[in-house]
């Protein structure tokens, strides 16, 4: 398949003269730019803009999203990223101009339903993790992994054990655990996994003690694989005066068929993004929430999003709260603000219009089919590539390219020619407990049609290994860049266009 012949975009070249655009007569008497905006913050000279017509610009944008992959355009298998088809009428809902159009700052009693529709939410999200109260303000993953350690940090500090410095992270574990951990002035105590990837017990039991704040973990775990030990684990902390995290990125593996909070976990954080029905990637938004066991609701960042009978029922006065849901901002041993205003509402909307479609069935069966997907792949895939870990794994898994790489192909040459097939590529690299492994999640909203087409794609590039490794080593070859020098990208990033950067010149690490 030949690289595309694709128009030129013309947005960096333009044409003195052209115009996009048609402003209305002006209907206010006019008034000099000096008088509306002061001197100091006026350009000297016009900036230098392109001077395009409409279609131009019409081809421009379009053609850009063209270069781009996503989940609408095909297979997105990226291991532990949960890439889900998102269905199109939650993007209506969050955009009813009741949900789109609302203000921050307007008063409470205007955004009744915005506040309703938090609340709720908050409740479903808790029934799912087992627990008891949730904040909905954390913009994302990682900011809900700090925003719980932070939690867990004020809650060891408030019944005298500050002293607690320590936060345990598996080898397997997403890098943002321990760059969290960090952040929130922790030191990480890395603890080994056992030879079914799960946690080592016997490790655990010689890393843990007084000086112990919590363990971050993720379950089913990085390599897709479910903590066999998980009751054990959770009793060797808490009797150490520890506390469990729940790293929520896996979530969508578990949703009805088990809950953290009856695994022993004390702090949970879901990605509304990844499991709820949020178009993921490119920077945004994102949104996760974080939910909580009883003892750690008075930390809760503020504002807390209360009801006006139960705020009554725990001695508040009624005449102080004239609206059935109301934003609770006094809560003395609160953390504090996490996020200006209450998180990223609309990605509240998607999640809320989710989870109220999907009901209890459907999020069960959602993971049921996410799992049955994964293991159909797993087994399929085993012939042709190493299977570090051989039992049932849950919504993802991690095969090895070390036999190819016997042949000169790397596991980030099988993710570039994956690209040519129109495929996006899988994580790589990670867990970094397995060699040159690539973690694949095939979600559940793949038809078997899909499924059956990767693996033949699979097949394909596990004969090309062997057969020709040097069309996967200079791989990917149809698509509009070519495999880049990764490590100009990283030293010396081109972020803008320039002339002399096009396809082809020694200058091509975009």
């Amino acid at each position: 398949m030949p690289r595309q012949n694709e128009f030129p975009l013309l947005m960096e070249l333009g044409a003195p003269g052209r115009r996009a655009y048609l402003l209305p007569q002006l209907d206010v008497p006019a008034r000099p730019i000096d008088e509306l905006i002061p001197s100091p913050y006026l350009r000297s000279e016009p900036a230098p803009l392109p001077e395009l017509s409409e279609l131009e610009v019409v081809r421009h944008y379009t053609g850009l999203s063209r270069r781009n992959h996503g989940v609408d355009v095909g297979f997105y298998p990226l291991g532990s990223c949960t890439m889900k088809y998102n269905p199109k009428v939650n993007e209506d809902l969050a955009f009813l101009p009741g949900f789109a159009s609302l203000h921050p700052y307007q008063p409470e009693e205007t955004v009744q339903g915005a506040l309703q529709l938090m609340y709720e939410l908050e409740q479903y999200l808790c029934e799912i993790a087992g627990l008891q109260r949730a904040t909905l303000t954390p913009a994302a993953g990682a900011h809900g992994e700090l925003t719980g350690l932070m939690l867990i940090k004020a809650y060891q500090e408030d019944r005298g054990e500050g002293h607690r410095d320590e936060i345990i992270i598996p080898d397997s574990a997403h890098g943002t655990n321990p760059a969290s951990a960090a952040m929130c002035g922790y030191k990480v105590v890395e603890v080994k996994s056992n030879d079914r990837g799960g946690v080592c017990v016997d490790a655990l039991r010689e890393v843990v003690g007084p000086q112990t704040a919590g363990l971050m973990l993720t379950n089913p775990n990085t390599l897709g694989l479910f903590e066999e030990d998980i009751l054990t684990i959770s009793e060797l902390v808490h009797d150490a005066g520890g506390l469990l995290y729940y790293d929520g990125a896996n979530a969508n593996a578990i949703m009805g068929k088990c809950r953290p909070g009856d695994m022993g976990f004390d702090v949970v954080h879901f990605n509304l993004h990844k499991t709820f029905s949020t178009p993921h990637g490119g920077g945004g938004p994102g949104s996760g929430p974080i939910v909580v066991r009883e003892s750690l609701i008075p930390f809760l960042p503020v504002p807390v999003v209360e009801r006006r009978e139960e705020a009554a029922q725990a001695g508040a006065s009624l005449e102080e709260i004239p609206s059935q849901f109301f934003l609770d901002f006094d809560r003395p041993k609160s953390i504090g603000k996490v996020k200006g205003f209450y998180g990223n509402f609309l990605v509240l909307v998607r999640a809320y219009a989710y989870i109220r479609s999907m009901g209890p069935e459907g999020l069960r069966l959602a993971s049921e089919d996410a799992v049955l997907s994964a293991n159909y792949l797993m087994r399929g895939l085993s012939p042709f590539f190493d299977l570090p870990y051989d039992r049932t794994c849950k919504h993802e898994f991690v095969i090895s390219a070390r036999q190819q790489k016997a042949e000169g192909v790397t596991a980030q040459d099988i993710a570039k020619r994956l690209l040519d097939y129109g495929v996006h590529a899988p994580t790589v690299y990670f867990p970094l407990i397995v060699e040159e492994a690539l973690m694949i999640e095939p979600t559940e909203t793949e038809s078997k049609a899909a499924l059956d087409a990767f693996l033949e794609v699979m097949f394909r590039i596990a004969e090309e290994a062997k057969e020709s490794p040097q069309g996967l080593t200079t791989a990917p070859h149809h698509t509009v860049v070519g495999r880049l020098d990764e490590t100009q990208a990283a030293r010396h990033p081109v972020v803008r266009w320039q002339q002399g950067t096009e396809e082809g010149t020694p200058n091509d690490h975009r």
